[in-house]
């Protein structure tokens, strides 16, 4: 359904971004600015910037339908953040400031080596452009749906636009676009909320009543085995997840390191903390609302839909003009923030990790345009792989999304707080661990898809995996470590060995460091 003054919001929002975007392309003269902003954002802006990337339009879209679909047993997972974020506050945040790290993975080669430091680096790039390709397959439904042009070219069209300003950009344009994008999908969330209940006859209450009677706020059920999705194991892959993003996700890392200084790395977290939650909460009570209101006013056309096409339906068939283009333009702004911090980071990644660990680059000046031409390649990959998203049967973007997160996770998570918590554990044996997690993520997999005989097969559901795989690599790297223990010196690498003060206090002099 095509509305012109829908049309011009979101050429007006375009064009702003791309204006931010380029104002801050002049300024990238170094790697160190590209990557990094030169070390010296505030941190209320980066931790918006987090709370940004990580409500991408998975967020605005996915968690809705999860909602509208099921219940709220995908919000389990979000429950985990705070606790991991303390985590973070006091342990991870210290570590990964020690030093003139770009990458998180440079610090697992100091700690283990060069081996193990590509592994994770390759694993964080596969998921990285799978995620990518998910936010804009989602983002391309409502404007299709406005336009009534083909997706495929939707797709095409609104990868390139987004891929062009955030390739030249670099992390001091996707901070500070960030920060303007968060504030307009927040506002194009209650938005859609508020017209929502508005509409209906019994308003909020009869949101309630509805999402009650249909058992649409139940957070999974407290029994079951392991082949459901039960709020245990939600809960249990929530903090999972958000342990390995806080501890090891390049997006995260990077912001701990560009902020100017440890105390506004610190606050930066707790601002993500404090305000991700309740956001996430009110988009899953926002699908509860959709599906009240097709309830209370049925459509067979919205019978007959995927559940990620019910909002974007709903946008353009029950919005006012404009107001909906304005409503777009935030989902556009949640999917814009995510895929620059990923086309970034996964820029950084190749660029540090892997042509200038590997290959022989003249100058600083040469690394800056391989960099910029690594963001291209990656915008292409993204575009590509949310083509191929088109044709993929699935539940809802969100359950896909846990899905290929648990399969491919390859128990990086336990890399990392090996290299944290343990001075025993050196290479040898967490090259052990991680191959039998990837010998168990890969049996995992098949057994997932069902390609395994019956009986090899288990009933295990695939929100497991990446607990499974993480839960038998720390313990294998660990058993193997009682006979061949680490010989490296780890001074400043875990959390036994950062010297006095690093935590923020203020030791006496002469204070040891602690010991594990």
């Amino acid at each position: 359904m095509f509305r012109l003054w829908d049309l011009v919001a979101i050429i007006l929002f375009l064009a702003g971004m791309a204006g931010m975007g380029l104002w801050f392309a002049r300024r990238n003269t170094s790697t160190e600015a590209y990557f990094l902003g030169n070390r010296s954002f505030p941190g209320w802006a980066v931790g918006i910037s987090m709370l940004g990337t990580s409500i991408s339009s998975v967020t605005f879209l996915a968690i809705p339908a999860a909602a509208y679909v099921l219940d709220y047993r995908q919000a389990v997972t979000n429950l985990a953040l705070p606790f991991v974020a303390v985590i973070a506050l006091i342990f991870f945040i210290p570590l990964f400031r020690q030093g003139a790290l770009t990458s998180a993975y440079e610090y697992l080669e100091k700690r283990f080596g060069v081996l193990v430091r590509s592994y994770a680096a390759l694993s964080f790039l596969v998921l990285q452009v799978v995620r990518l390709a998910m936010i804009l397959y989602l983002v391309s439904i409502p404007i299709e749906g406005m336009l009534g042009i083909p997706i495929l070219w939707i797709i095409i069209v609104g990868g390139v636009v987004v891929s062009v300003y955030t390739v030249f950009g670099g992390i001091e344009a996707v901070i500070w676009t960030d920060v303007v994008q968060t504030f307009i999908l927040l506002g194009g969330g209650l938005l859609c909320l508020g017209l929502m209940v508005w509409d209906l006859p019994g308003g909020f209450g009869q949101v309630i009543e509805i999402g009650t009677e249909f058992n649409k706020f139940s957070l999974g059920p407290l029994e079951g085995g392991f082949g459901e999705r039960t709020f245990f194991v939600v809960l249990l892959l929530g903090l999972v997840n958000f342990t390995n993003e806080y501890a090891g996700n390049q997006n995260v890392v990077q912001r701990y390191i560009a902020s100017k200084s440890l105390r506004e790395a610190r606050k930066a977290t707790l601002i993500c903390m404090f305000m991700s939650v309740p956001t996430w909460m009110s988009f899953f009570f926002l699908g509860s609302c959709m599906f009240a209101f097709y309830h209370v006013f049925p459509e067979p056309a919205v019978a007959a839909m995927a559940a990620d096409e019910v909002l974007p339906h709903f946008i353009l068939t029950r919005t006012p003009p404009f107001v909906g283009g304005t409503i777009i333009a935030a989902c556009l702004a949640a999917a814009m923030s995510s895929q620059s911090s990923s086309i970034n980071a996964i820029s950084t990644i190749c660029t540090v990790d892997f042509v200038k660990r590997f290959g022989r680059v003249r100058s600083d000046r040469d690394c800056l345009v391989i960099a910029k031409l690594i963001a291209g390649a990656a915008s292409v990959l993204m575009i590509g792989g949310a083509i191929a998203i088109c044709y993929i049967p699935k539940e809802s973007m969100n359950d896909f999304g846990l899905i290929i997160g648990s399969l491919f996770g390859g128990g990086v998570l336990s890399i990392f707080l090996l290299g944290f918590f343990t001075t025993r554990v050196g290479n040898c044996a967490v090259i052990t661990g991680t191959a039998v997690a990837l010998a168990c993520n890969f049996y995992l997999m098949l057994n997932t898809f069902g390609w395994l005989p019956p009986v090899l097969a288990l009933p295990v559901h695939s929100y497991w995996t990446t607990i499974i795989v993480n839960a038998v690599s720390f313990p294998v790297a660990y058993g193997v470590a009682l006979f061949r223990p680490n010989r490296r010196n780890l001074e400043r690498l875990t959390v036994w060995t950062l010297p006095p003060g690093s935590f923020g206090g203020n030791p006496k002099p002469g204070l040891p460091a602690m010991t594990e």
